[in-house]
């Protein structure tokens, strides 16, 4: 008995099958692609050739210790007004979002003001604060007062600057932090209270970790500003790292290395709080 296995013919294609399948060309985004590698190229060129930016002068001066002390307390700021300016902010939401209307109407004046009035004029007016008031008091309000205190030695430059930044902060990120709350399905609560969960836990273990996924990223946002903004500390005479690049640079006349100097450093903060927020995004987003 033979077998008809090698004189059987293929089976005939499917329609499907006999369809060749041609992927689309995009010569338009080639072309583009050319035209950004090439203005890349020129751009790094410019930088390598270009005797104006003086990179030896930069590698002098970038890791100068003058500067490090600058850039430490760029970070000091930073980190004050980002934790003052937060804490203000979460009191601010939950006061926005509460049943009382003077609560609520306090939160929306303070949000308006702090976001109205732009942030080198807070940072002058507390700096000039004792220009309105010569001592602070301390005691009954509208009454006898017992402790005073002279305005300039309770609020020293530093703390001036931190306060500015924090009260400032505090406007954007009581708009952040209400956002996230708003972004929790009020049936949650609605279920969490009908179970008899207390309102502290309600909050904390089940609005607070679903609005932190909201409050990250738009934080994170606000916290690389606010270390940009710490530069117009400069009005305070505080040697951030901003002011600190203009003293060197008026006197050694080394404009562009010093500032190439400024902005080689505020690249490298921003992205450390850029690998931050991508890490912490990462761990709140574990079962999404």
């Amino acid at each position: 008995m033979t077998s008809d296995l090698g004189t059987r013919p293929a089976p005939a294609a499917t329609p499907e099958e006999a369809l060749k399948i041609v992927p689309a060309r995009h010569p338009l985004t080639w072309i583009a692609a050319a035209v950004v590698a090439v203005l890349v190229a020129m751009a790094g060129h410019a930088l390598v050739t270009n005797k104006a930016f003086d990179w030896p002068t930069f590698a002098r001066f970038v890791f100068q210790k003058s500067i490090l002390e600058a850039v430490a307390l760029t970070l000091e700021l930073t980190l004050f007004g980002v934790a003052a300016g937060f804490l203000l902010g979460t009191v601010l939401a939950l006061m926005r979002i509460s049943r009382n209307p003077l609560l609520r109407a306090v939160s929306w004046t303070y949000t308006w003001i702090f976001r109205s009035v732009p942030l080198i004029l807070q940072l002058l007016f507390w700096y000039n604060l004792a220009i309105l008031y010569n001592e602070i008091s301390f005691g009954v309000p509208f009454g006898p007062s017992f402790v005073s205190v002279g305005t300039m030695s309770l609020i020293p430059p530093f703390f001036a600057a931190g306060l500015g930044l924090a009260l400032h902060q505090g406007a954007y990120a009581a708009e952040i932090v209400r956002a996230g709350f708003l972004s929790v399905d009020a049936g949650q609560r609605e279920a969490a209270a009908a179970l008899g969960i207390p309102a502290g836990r309600q909050f904390r273990r089940i609005m607070l970790p679903q609005a932190m996924r909201t409050i990250v990223p738009t934080a994170a946002n606000e916290i690389v500003g606010l270390l940009k903004a710490t530069s117009q500390v400069y009005v305070m005479a505080l040697p951030e790292l901003f002011y600190q690049v203009q003293v060197i640079y008026t006197r050694s006349g080394r404009v562009i290395p010093l500032l190439l100097v400024a902005t080689a450093w505020y690249l490298a903060l921003t992205t450390v709080l850029s690998i931050a927020q991508f890490s912490v995004e990462r761990r709140l987003g574990r079962g999404v």
